[in-house]
């Protein structure tokens, strides 16, 4: 298929939209009541810092909704406003946020069912809306779609659309796409559909497994074995990785993306010699710039001295779960939320930890003067953090009163 000619011919159709529909002044003051807070932004004029009792709160510098979630839900909302009595479908989750998703459900938007592991487009018909999450689509869908007669609402990240115009290139000119994300991720099932040839790793362990495959050879069936969910149909490591270009899922460790591409660039050059660097690789800037200001800001916070971490967001959320690695790395108490309720009680707090399903920890408050550490994933709006930070003070007021 090609992809390329597809997305054109798409985006000169009258039933595509990507842009909203005229009604942004009324979605803004809706999601402004719904999603931001004027605790978070008293917070962001005193410094990202806010002291009661014995509780002193520090917010990360960049946190929360990242223009393109913004962007996301702004076009459903305007949707289900554009068309009033139209059936609107959504092909998944429009962000990794329980409450958003669930506000969207109340205003009668319907999310494609999971039957075996499989979505089920069956109910789809002729004339219905369907939004495409800010995560983007695969080329598969996004034509089962269009050739059913769908209305399509494009809310996918020029972010991710970017990363799909780099493996576009590769394709171009033959080389195999090295994809730095999570496969079963929607947005590396999208991306890795535009791709030609394609090889998906997880992190800089597999990516240096690779390499020194590319430079020792190797025991092709092992490899095969290892990446038999993120690889392209076919796919021979011994043909396909003599030219290879870099991309990444959006929402990964910006320093581990960087790290995985000067490997395989410097595993190239080895191969083949610096004369011959740039007919072997190709590598373009595909790290969206909201996620490294996320990380960045993290980093910068995991600096002070904190007693304990709160970062909140959905739990399949991968760039939330990166900042979470981040508190870990620096070895600070750190609880993964995605609402305020997982905070049952000053000595009860249920959350995930990495890897792992969720659990309750218990004193997981401290006594006495502390200092907390928040942070939020790109996909949490203003109001779910707010709802957390007065939830500490609450539990803190109370523990001091006894």
């Amino acid at each position: 298929m090609d992809t390329k000619a597809f997305k054109r011919s798409l985006n000169s159709s009258e039933n595509y939209h990507r842009k909203g529909f005229g009604h942004d002044a009324e979605v803004s003051d809706v999601m402004d009541s719904e999603y931001q807070s004027d605790l978070i932004q008293h917070i962001r004029d005193s410094q990202y810092s806010l002291k009661r009792g014995n509780v002193t709160i520090l917010l990360a510098q960049a946190f929360g909704f990242c223009w393109g979630v913004e962007r996301a839900v702004a076009m459903a909302y305007e949707t289900r406003q554009h068309f009033p009595t139209e059936r609107i479908w959504i092909t998944n989750e429009i962000i990794h946020n329980p409450s958003v998703n669930q506000r969207l459900r109340e205003m009668n938007v319907h999310f494609i069912e999971l039957i075996a592991g499989e979505k089920d487009f069956s109910g789809i018909e002729n004339g219905d809306v369907v939004i495409l999450p800010a995560f983007g689509a695969s080329v598969q869908e996004m034509q089962l779609l269009n050739d059913r007669g769908c209305t399509i609402v494009d809310t996918t990240c020029p972010w991710v659309s970017k990363v799909w115009n780099t493996v576009e290139k590769h394709k171009k000119v033959a080389h195999t796409s090295i994809i730095h994300g999570k496969y079963n991720h929607e947005e590396t099932i999208a991306t890795s559909s535009f791709a030609g040839t394609y090889l998906i790793v997880l992190n800089l362990k597999e990516a240096e497994y690779v390499a020194h495959y590319i430079l020792n050879g190797g025991d092709r069936t092992e490899f095969l074995s290892k990446f038999k969910n993120s690889m392209s149909l076919g796919f021979d490591p011994d043909r396909d990785l003599q030219r290879i270009g870099i991309a990444n899922q959006t929402t990964m460790l910006k320093g581990e993306t960087e790290q995985i591409g000067k490997l395989f660039e410097h595993t190239m050059m080895r191969k083949y010699g610096p004369d011959q660097l740039n007919q072997h690789f190709l590598s373009f800037n595909t790290i969206c710039d909201a996620t490294q200001e996320r990380q960045d800001a993290m980093f910068e916070l995991v600096d002070e001295t904190l007693d304990l971490m709160i970062v909140i967001g959905g739990y399949n959320s991968s760039n939330t779960t990166h900042l979470q690695e981040i508190a870990i790395d620096r070895s600070i108490p750190s609880y993964h939320i995605d609402c305020v309720d997982r905070i049952q009680s000053s000595d009860r707090i249920e959350h995930k930890p990495l890897h792992r399903d969720l659990e309750v920890t218990e004193n997981w408050l401290p006594q006495g003067e502390i200092v907390v550490g928040i942070t939020s994933g790109a996909s949490t709006p203003d109001k779910v953090v707010a709802d957390v930070i007065e939830k500490i003070f609450a539990l803190k007021a109370a523990l001091s009163m006894v």
